[in-house]
């Protein structure tokens, strides 16, 4: 059978390609052919062989790329994710429509469901109707800082995070809490206030918080034209005195990879100092059928977007280690280099690439 060739529509020298290249490498396979997002998105045509499988990376990481997604302007401003959706769908449906024409070329990601899964609302929505433990959200849409208090007060809620719908990499993230006449933020938005009556917001991996309602309450305001998606705070569990989360990648179906993220932060990511927990000691913890409760949920969660070779699962564990929801669906959340393959997933001393493309070099010889 002929090797099938591979394009990649990402970044040059990005390390998610350099690792998905790496891959197909070791695998005795050729390089992929990489697409530009600047180049695609400035309205180049996407060439496609015959027969090729076509992997949809991030966008992110290139300036160039996120000015025509967001209109120009600093690449750390938060903000502008209603149009970098907008532009980011078209931009789909153009791969979308170049794989289509191409005879026995096929896409690893599906567009429709990468569409969903950038808009936290949509994403939300279906897992919650498949049945899938997420936490509950406010009904939008969310008009403003003021309108949220009031969703909050009806819902009966203190504590909430508030998501900007197309945000990803804890952009535009903040966790709420209201004590009283006291309210407390804890956020990756750096306010900033350049002149009277204007605001800019900026992501900082310092994680500030914010105890001025003022401030909280331009946030938000800020945010809110975006949109927003807000959830009720779901309390973490902690180990060795941390909270912490998985990040669980699901390939084919079936989870092959997770890591522990853990922060002293409500937030957990690692870019926002955030450090990879000790999994045997989570494992432990839960036991045999708590952790085949967690994998099923996150195999749940994938399932909702089945023509999907891979995605990327944040499940939260609750702070009395028995229940489980899903914070958030990854397109790309596979960017774990040197982390291997779970015991018995079939992805043992794999890393996330390696089994993606055993995934499908076993897929497409079975069909």
């Amino acid at each position: 059978m002929t090797a099938p060739a591979f394009v990649v529509v990402g970044t040059p020298g990005d390390r998610r390609v350099n690792l998905f290249a790496a891959a197909l490498e070791t695998h005795g396979l050729t390089g992929p052919s990489v697409v530009a997002w600047r180049d695609l998105l400035a309205g180049a045509e996407i060439g496609v062989p015959a027969g090729a499988l076509v992997r949809i990376d991030s966008p992110g990481e290139d300036p160039e790329a996120d000015a025509l997604l967001r209109g120009p302007g600093s690449p750390a401003r938060v903000g502008g994710g209603a149009v970098w959706h907008a532009r980011f769908v078209q931009a789909l449906e153009r791969i979308h429509q170049a794989v289509a024409r191409t005879p026995g070329a096929r896409l690893l990601g599906d567009v429709e469901e990468i569409a969903v899964i950038f808009d936290k609302r949509r994403c939300h929505a279906r897992l919650l109707a498949a049945g899938v433990p997420v936490p509950p959200a406010l009904p939008g849409p969310v008009g403003g800082y003021a309108h949220l208090r009031e969703l909050m007060a009806a819902a009966g809620w203190s504590r909430v995070f508030v998501k900007s719908a197309h945000g990803s990499s804890a952009s535009g993230i903040v966790a709420l809490q209201i004590r009283g006449t006291r309210v407390h933020a804890v956020t990756s938005v750096e306010l900033i206030r350049p002149r009277p009556g204007h605001v800019e917001l900026y992501n900082t991996l310092r994680v500030p918080t914010y105890t001025d309602e003022a401030d909280i309450a331009a946030i938000i305001d800020a945010l809110a034209p975006d949109g927003l998606h807000v959830e009720r705070w779901f309390p973490k569990a902690s180990s060795d005195g941390r909270m912490f989360d998985l990040r669980v990648v699901v390939i084919g179906g079936r989870p092959t990879h997770a890591v522990v993220r853990a922060s002293h932060r409500p937030m957990t990511n690692l870019h926002l100092g955030g450090t990879r927990g000790d999994l045997q000691q989570v494992r432990s913890r839960l036991g045999t059928a708590g952790w085949e409760r967690a994998m099923a949920a996150c195999a749940r969660a994938a399932a909702c977007f089945p023509r999907s070779v891979m995605v990327g699962v944040d499940l939260m564990v609750g702070v009395t280690w028995d229940r489980f929801a899903v914070a958030e669906v990854n397109a790309f959340g596979d960017l774990l280099p040197g982390l291997p393959g779970l015991p018995g997933s079939g992805a043992e001393g794999l890393d996330s690439y390696h089994a993606q493309v055993a995934h499908l070099l076993g897929h497409r010889s079975a069909a």
